[in-house]
């Protein structure tokens, strides 16, 4: 499980997107929580970090493997 701190989710549209982001990358075999008031995420597979944080920085999120 890779848990992720995202800055700038700030509504349920927000962190609908990081989940859709975080799907999308090459390895996710799923996301299991995008959490706003802790700005958390957790992904479940074996993706590459660095593919992660590029998804949602293309989103418009900052983010880092907490």
């Amino acid at each position: 499980m890779i848990r992720l701190k995202v800055e700038g989710m700030t509504c349920q549209h927000c962190a609908k997107a990081v989940r859709e982001a975080l799907s999308s990358v090459p390895g996710v075999d799923r996301v299991a929580d995008v959490d706003l008031d802790s700005g958390e995420a957790l992904v479940d597979g074996k993706p590459q970090a660095e593919a992660l944080l590029a998804a949602l920085h293309e989103e418009g999120y900052e983010a880092r493997i907490a």
